[in-house]
């Protein structure tokens, strides 16, 4: 690293094993990202429970050009897990931090969309009709944000296509807005 670690720890000794682990963690930080300026650890210990013993906190904050990525995990009674999941997500953090800066761009798959061609209320399905001229079943409970009562021939879907034991069929089917 750039600047050296610093490391607190609040309401308790630091012991070396516990020392080591983090310079280890925040050496493959380093790894992911050669420009961080800065990063800084911060243990405490601030609960006290008197069954189950001392929970432990862990923040990381880390500089790199533009931005101040802060890492804050939730109570832990071992040291060790929260150290390591505070490093996890550091590492998450930073992996997508540096994506946006090579402008990578996480594109998330498409909802299929289809048509209600049919509905058949007293036996609670209908079927939708793809682009393509597909036909899938749904089931009344797959019907989300709405009634299944409500539904009208022609309406305009987007669901989730799943195999079922009679051929495709939609886990859920959501409405689209007018």
């Amino acid at each position: 690293m750039m600047i050296p670690l610093q490391i607190t720890a609040r309401d308790f000794d630091l012991t070396e094993p516990i020392e080591t682990l983090i310079r280890e963690k925040a050496e493959k930080l380093d790894q992911l990202y050669d420009r961080i300026t800065r990063c800084r650890v911060i243990l405490e210990a601030p609960h006290r429970r008197q069954q189950k013993g001392i929970l432990y906190n862990v923040h990381i904050e880390i500089s790199v050009p533009g931005k101040e990525i802060v890492i804050k995990k939730e109570a832990h009674e071992d040291l060790y897990v929260a150290v390591g999941n505070a490093f996890e997500t550091a590492g998450r953090r930073l992996l997508e931090y540096t994506s946006r800066q090579r402008g990578e761009v996480k594109f998330h798959e498409e909802v299929p969309s289809a048509r209600i061609t049919q509905i058949f209320p007293q036996m609670d399905y209908g079927i939708l009709t793809t682009p393509g001229n597909r036909d899938i079943y749904f089931h009344r409970n797959s019907v989300l944000d709405g009634n299944f009562n409500d539904l009208e021939i022609g309406m305009q879907v987007h669901f989730v296509e799943e195999s079922g034991d009679q051929g495709p069929q939609a886990s859920t089917v959501r409405v689209l807005k007018k």
